[in-house]
């Protein structure tokens, strides 16, 4: 059955929009349409790149829709129901899911490499981050769906398939803030409003956002932030200033730029904790010598996936949702159709907006 996607060609060309050919569920495949999907910095990345997945595919990763169909043997999910895509599944059994670090399974993109579709005139598609959101329907392993939440439109959920979960976790899993510490963000993009919500979730006392917008202010006051810090050379020492000359408890880092990540770094008190959740490419180079490293104590550690198990977390979010603790919607500046993904993709580039939001 044809559908309609955004195809990513080649490295660096920007998405087309073409008909496909979707086969109907296999064993243990689930077939989704789609009501909504996010336009992450990642699709970004992979689209220039600096993460590297089977030409031609379908990106799209953060999504949500109905259940249309299910091959032999999947049992968890019905046609009709509500589904969350979870791009990264764990495969239970590597050295990683063994520990309980699902979030670093070692077998969790080993659909990226497969043909899920076809182009009308018989090209293999690969389904990017495994799920292939970019597209009207999509057909996915049933590992990388979870059921969608109640109370929380599809529309919405499909923003706690990435972003919310990485900014969510960076903060409660991977920094483990506590009530009261002090937190600096840095990138009011997407995953920076999520992590700013779940600063003031965790109780963090002051709450500093940074960015090179100035536009992006009302923005991050309005998921928490107490301070806003245009980005500059002297930006470490503005938040340090802010903090009694200490540096924040934590800083964490959503832009994965050297320069950011450096920052961040030296923003940090003596003894803290940063964190590097942005995705920055191998020219990326971060330097640190060997004194700062023993006389600053301070913990420097990546973070993948908000260090999140799907299965656990997104129950606790739907939770902050339904709470009002939550706020889904801020993370939102734009609803483009499928046809919008390309101009997404140049704003992101541009630095502009937070997430655009594809709805079907």
């Amino acid at each position: 059955m044809a559908v309609r996607a955004a195809v990513l060609p080649a490295l660096g060309a920007p998405p087309e929009i073409a008909e496909i050919d979707l086969p109907e569920p296999g064993p243990g495949q689930v077939r989704i349409r789609l009501a909504a999907v996010g336009v992450c910095h990642s699709d970004l990345s992979l689209s220039d790149g600096t993460m590297r997945v089977p030409l031609p595919a379908v990106l799209g990763h953060e999504g949500a829709g109905t259940v249309l169909a299910v091959g032999e043997g999947v049992t968890h999910v019905a046609p009709g129901a509500g589904v969350v895509l979870n791009w990264a599944p764990s495969c239970g059994s590597c050295p990683a899911c063994a520990r309980g670090e699902v979030w670093l399974c070692a077998n969790a993109l080993n659909g990226a490499g497969q043909v899920y579709a076809r182009t009308t005139d018989g090209t293999d598609l690969h389904p990017g981050l495994n799920v292939a959101a970019f597209a009207e329907e999509t057909v996915v392993p049933e590992g990388c769906v979870l059921p969608a939440p109640d109370g929380v439109p599809l529309a919405e959920a499909a923003l706690l398939g990435c972003a919310v979960l990485t900014g969510y976790g960076a903060v409660h899993h991977a920094a483990r803030v506590r009530p009261g510490e002090t937190v600096a963000v840095f990138g009011v993009g997407g995953v920076g409003l999520a992590a700013l919500q779940a600063a003031r979730i965790a109780g963090a006392g002051r709450i500093v956002a940074v960015d090179v917008s100035p536009e992006k202010e009302e923005l991050a006051r309005r998921a928490g932030a107490t301070d806003y810090v245009l980005a500059s050379d002297t930006t470490a020492r503005e938040i340090r200033g802010l903090t009694d000359r200490q540096g924040v408890d934590v800083a964490v880092e959503c832009v994965g730029r050297a320069v950011t990540i450096r920052t961040a770094w030296e923003s940090t008190r003596r003894g803290g904790r940063t964190v590097v959740v942005g995705i920055g490419g191998k020219e990326e180079q971060v330097t640190f010598n060997a004194l700062e490293l023993f006389h600053w104590g301070r913990t420097l550690s990546g973070c993948v996936y908000g260090n999140c198990d799907p299965a656990r977390d997104l129950p606790v979010l739907a939770d902050h949702v339904r709470a009002g603790r939550l706020d889904l919607g801020l993370l939102v500046t734009e609803h483009i159709t499928l046809d919008g993904i390309a101009g997404a993709f140049e704003n992101m580039r541009a630095g502009r907006g937070a997430r655009a939001l594809v709805t079907f």
